[in-house]
């Protein structure tokens, strides 16, 4: 069965199975969506849910962010992981928000990639469930792995696993689906033992690698 066919028979019984599917980051804003994304690269979600209520209640705005001392953004931020690096790339993204775009969250993924700490990966993120633009399709560890395991892409490299999956997910469903493999990624199909007997998807899935 060809991977378009296949793909629009899974994301039905993805519905089915994660009608919550959402975003795992705990955020109010476009702003605090961008910081929490930025915090999450290599670092679980869960981790930056308990970092970000500090740093938020302390500096609740870009113009806060940018004015704040880089010690105390480390100090906040530092159980995240590479947190000098991820303390520089908050602290210029939100200059860069304050200096050129009047203390808000650009919508567009050329405006958004110029900011410090924010890829194509980052952008989607926001523009996805921020702002409800479908652009593109986050590709982290689990949905590059689960894309390849169904057999949607051979690719390992982020933005061609992206394209490739663009190619056969509807356009409106682009944030949503990302959402989706993550949920099942932590649900049914880990990277050690995949629970391929009783998957809800398992007649459409050709367990590559498994």
């Amino acid at each position: 069965m060809v991977a378009k066919i296949r793909i629009g028979k899974i994301i039905p019984l993805l519905k089915k199975e994660y009608p919550d599917a959402k975003c795992s980051l705990d955020y109010d804003s476009p702003f605090q969506l961008i910081v929490a994304t930025i915090l999450s690269a290599q670092c679980t979600d869960a981790r930056v849910n308990m970092v970000t209520p500090v740093l938020f209640k302390k500096y609740s705005t870009p113009e806060k962010l940018a004015r704040a001392p880089l010690k105390d953004i480390e100090e906040i931020i530092r159980s995240t992981g590479f947190y000098k690096n991820k303390a520089k790339s908050l602290s210029e993204m939100a200059k860069s928000l304050v200096e050129k775009h009047k203390g808000q969250v650009p919508k567009t993924m050329d405006e958004l990639v110029h900011l410090r700490g924010v890829g194509r990966k980052t952008a989607n993120v926001v523009l996805g469930n921020a702002f409800g633009i479908n652009e593109g399709v986050v590709v982290d560890t689990h949905v590059g792995r689960l894309s390849r395991r169904m057999g949607f892409t051979k690719e390992h490299d982020p933005v061609k696993v992206e394209q490739d999956l663009m190619k056969l997910v509807p356009q409106k469903l682009w944030a949503l689906f990302s959402h989706f493999l993550v949920f099942h990624g932590r649900k049914w199909c880990s990277a050690r033992k995949p629970l391929c007997e009783g998957c809800p998807i398992a007649p459409y899935c050709p367990r590559i690698g498994v």
